[in-house]
């Protein structure tokens, strides 16, 4: 019985941002418990790379090269994923962008470009399912926030404002969508090990002892450790869990 409450065989998943990091981490866990996956990216190379490490997982899996910042893509992301496995059950939006520097220093492009490429393309996706969602009679959405979500940035204002918007997305979303059998949630990283946070341990001196000072389990995430997760949100076993932001991040939400 829990082993089929996780069973995601037959399924299909579109994994926005999937050819590295949080992602890939998600997608494997996906591919892990059965589902195929249609990963898109903007990085052709690395796209087929992420693609072939989960076709080695012995997963069904493609990959497109993609915006999903740009509503038309996003339906054309939907499309080519039903094409080339006749469903979508499953959205990971997880790509996004960040930019560090003062808040006052921002330009309005900078601001606009983040929040484009972080909120607006989880919002353009999940219109772009829910088409097909419909036709399946249920699906899963999986928004990826941050720590952000829940604490101020000094260095990220942008990048805050939209982790934060992602949360109540998630919320009005589940609500719109939950008599269609349709959950959506969001997840909450904390400080995962990805090329992303190898820069930000460049451009901001002391963040690596910062975050092992505050973390509880005395170490950084592993995209790996967000596989769990993934499957928990997009198999049976959530059925009945929408409109929530769940932390994956060792306890550093939580530590005084």
């Amino acid at each position: 019985m829990a082993s089929a409450l996780f069973d995601l065989s037959g399924r299909v998943a579109i994994v926005t941002g999937g050819n590295g990091g949080i992602g890939l981490g998600m997608a494997e866990g996906l591919a892990g418990a059965g589902a195929s996956i249609l990963v898109v990216g903007r990085n052709a190379a690395k796209n087929e790379a992420a693609e072939a490490r989960l076709r080695a997982l012995g997963a069904s899996a493609s990959s497109l090269v993609a915006d999903a910042s740009d509503p038309a893509e996003c339906r054309r992301y939907v499309a080519i994923a039903e094409e080339r496995f006749g469903r979508v059950d499953i959205l990971i939006a997880n790509a996004g962008v960040n930019l560090r520097k003062p808040p006052e220093t921002y330009a309005p492009e900078e601001w606009t470009a983040v929040l484009t490429a972080n909120l607006s393309s989880a919002f353009y996706g999940a219109q772009a399912a829910h088409p097909a969602f419909l036709r399946q009679q249920g699906g899963k959405v999986i928004a990826i926030g941050s720590m952000t979500s829940i604490f101020g940035a000094s260095f990220a204002a942008p990048y805050s404002a939209s982790k934060g918007g992602i949360v109540q997305l998630a919320r009005a979303l589940a609500t719109a969508w939950a008599p269609h059998n349709i959950q959506v949630n969001a997840v909450l990283p904390g400080w995962i090990d990805t090329d992303l946070t190898r820069q930000a341990r460049q451009d901001l001196p002391g963040l690596h002892d910062r975050v092992l000072a505050r973390t509880p389990a005395g170490r950084w995430g592993a995209p790996q450790d967000l596989a769990g997760i993934a499957v928990f949100l997009a198999s049976h076993a959530s059925d009945f869990v929408t409109g929530t932001a769940i932390p994956v991040d060792g306890g550093y939400s939580v530590q005084a």
